[in-house]
């Protein structure tokens, strides 16, 4: 069993039926789909629309709301690329949380390293196009000689470095530590252990100790999978939890919201169908603004021994906000006392923006598998690099022991191929095992070439003593953060452990604090909650998400701060600030009010932001009603 958790919802043959009609049927989409598209601003500045074009537009709109944000953001991309060619105005996509930066310095390394292995192979065997497979045999005296000759060329300082970090702070041994990243970037093996190449899983340990938990080692070892990003640690994951009984057909589970929506998806899919508890962080501060918090009341609900994992990501998406330290001491509480068999799975992708970031995994290392993806930090989302990390010591070991004699028979046989005792395997090779259907565990793997660049970055970070990159991603997402509120002409929300990394505003927030509520019940009774992002796209070539379909407050939008231009942040403030204006103004004259500008003066695009008189509320209003009575 399902439950509703926040996303809006069509009916199953409501959703058929309008996108038939808007979408495609040929008679009706020329005249249908333009006049639900027909941007506002081409009915004139005080012009309403008529009931039968705002009829036509809602049921267009409520076509999108069943489906992932993700897919309703192709629909706006395309009206968004028409309003550019129309209007000559750059659209600017904030919905894609790629970043538009790249770590360079550890890629250089990985291609100068390239350059050394192919060398190394032409060494063994050099026939035209055909070369030999690197010889391990004095390989380290060779990359040497190869960096003192190449000393000077990009990337080539680092990987001295990196090498020699591998010898010195983790004792490997030098022939071994080279060639297995010689061998690796060359591609010409199958991965050996399949699970993760042994010292480049060092590596990366070292780094997930010190990024996720502020480098203390006294949660004991973790054993690490590499994987082809958070996405296939999804998969995976949920596979192997299922397989092996330790989740099964409607049991409960308990997901933090808001949250990135296939952890809310995979759950509802028939293989599963668990029944979700959500955990909503709708904690707010004195004046009735969203923390992105969890009430001590929420957190309560995990104390119910019936509920059999959690499911994060930390920090937030898309409010980027990082759980504070009370919060997590009252989930180290209640699972030392009231729930110690909770499985914990927590998605912390967003970590490295967060000042002295701590992941669950620190506090709680028995119960808890961490998911790490390398692509944001390092904007590496093309390469698919993510690290799964299970504790030597774990509750799903232990919970594998348990199962009851029928189905511990059952799983032998399921990984009778793998081994003689098939009953002992640990969760973490089932895991592995479970990423390539069992029969084909032999083959599986990341692929070595990724792993190596996966440790050049890892090396990258631990060699930054002074942190100097950490804090310059800190700053771009920090100064884009301002740029938007600045152009949309509201104070940029204090939250601490925020990220920066997206925002979340709340479009019924903030009409029930500036104009009341009767605004509110205005906007839902004329509008989806999704026809703002249709606005932006149609009028300001501007695509944004909705929050509601990361379950969250329905009427939310979600900014990505990392995947544009400094300057296109001032641009898309100013476009939300005018769309929020549109409704108003259709408001104000709907009852027969003065349409009269809404600010004294326009937020500047650079610099100093003229407030806008609803900022004022921001900063005085002690009264909050919840996103279900909004």
């Amino acid at each position: 069993m399902s439950i509703d958790i926040g996303r809006p919802k069509a009916k199953p043959q409501q959703t058929e039926d309008a996108l038939r009609r808007v979408n495609l049927e040929p008679d009706s989409r020329g005249r249908a789909a333009d006049d639900a598209h027909r941007p506002a601003n081409a009915l004139g500045k005080h012009e309403q629309p008529s009931t039968a074009e705002l009829k036509r537009r809602r049921q267009m709109e409520l076509s999108f709301e069943a489906i992932s944000p993700f897919e309703l953001k192709n629909e706006l991309i395309r009206l968004a690329e028409q309003t550019e060619k129309k209007a000559a105005k750059a659209m600017l996509d904030a919905g894609r949380g790629n970043p538009n930066w790249i770590a360079a310095t550890p890629r250089e390394a990985f291609f100068a390293l390239g350059q050394f292995a192919v060398q190394e192979s032409r060494r063994v065997w050099d026939e035209g196009d055909l070369a030999g497979k690197p010889a391990l045999d004095g390989i380290y005296e060779r990359m040497q000689a190869f960096l003192c000759k190449h000393g000077d060329e990009p990337g080539v300082q680092l990987l001295a470095r990196f090498v020699e970090y591998g010898i010195h702070v983790n004792h490997f041994q030098p022939d071994a530590w080279v060639h297995e990243l010689v061998d690796g970037i060359i591609g010409d093996n199958y991965p050996v252990p399949d699970r993760m190449l042994t010292h480049i899983e060092s590596i990366v340990h070292d780094y997930i100790l010190q990024e996720m938990c502020q480098g203390e080692k006294g949660g004991g070892r973790f054993q690490l999978f590499a994987v082809e990003g958070a996405t296939a640690a999804m998969c995976y994951l949920f596979e192997c939890l299922s397989a092996n009984h330790l989740l099964q057909q409607g049991d409960r589970v308990a997901i933090m919201v808001p949250i990135f929506p296939p952890y809310v998806e995979i759950p509802q899919l028939d293989r599963y169908r668990f029944d979700i508890v959500p955990i909503r962080a709708t904690a707010v501060d004195a004046d009735g603004n969203h923390t992105w918090q969890y009430p001590p009341s929420e957190i309560e609900k995990l104390k119910d021994p019936s509920i059999k994992a959690l499911f994060l990501v930390n920090p937030s998406n898309p409010p980027s906000v990082a759980m504070v330290p009370d919060t997590v001491q009252q989930l180290v509480d209640i699972v030392e006392h009231d729930n110690p068999n909770l499985m914990i799975i927590t998605d912390d992708v967003y970590g490295t923006f967060v000042e002295n970031f701590r992941s669950l995994m620190a506090d709680l290392p028995y119960n808890t598998i961490c998911v790490y993806s390398f692509s944001k930090y390092f904007g590496v989302t093309g390469w698919r690099l993510g690290v799964i990390c299970v504790n030597e010591r774990n509750v799903f070991d232990r919970l594998l022991e348990d199962l009851p004699a029928d189905r511990r028979r059952a799983l032998a046989r399921r990984y009778s191929s793998l081994s003689r005792d098939p009953g002992t395997l640990r969760f973490i090779d089932r895991l592995v095992a479970d990423s390539r259907q069992v029969a084909l565990n032999h083959t599986a793997g990341l692929s070595t070439p990724q792993q190596v660049q996966m440790a050049l970055l890892c090396g990258f970070a631990l060699l930054d003593r002074h942190n100097a990159y950490k804090r310059l991603t800190m700053q771009i997402c920090q100064r884009r953060m301002k740029l938007l509120y600045d152009g949309l002409g509201l104070p940029q929300p204090n939250l601490p452990n925020d990220a920066d990394y997206y925002t979340e505003f709340d479009f019924a927030l903030w009409a029930e604090k500036h104009y009341g509520p009767d605004f509110v019940r205005y906007l839902q009774d004329n509008y989806e909650p999704v026809d703002i992002l249709f606005r932006l796209a149609e009028e300001s070539s501007v695509v944004l998400l909705n929050g509601g379909g990361f379950y969250g407050p329905t009427w939310s939008l979600r900014v990505s701060l990392a995947n544009l231009d400094d300057d296109a942040y001032a641009r898309i403030g100013e476009d939300l600030h005018k769309a929020l204006e549109t409704y108003v103004a259709r408001w104000r004259g709907e009852r027969g009010e003065q349409n009269g500008p809404t600010t004294s003066a326009s937020p500047g695009r650079h610099g100093e932001a003229s407030v806008h008189p609803w900022a004022s509320h921001l900063r005085s209003e002690t009264t909050h009603r919840s996103d279900d009575d909004v």
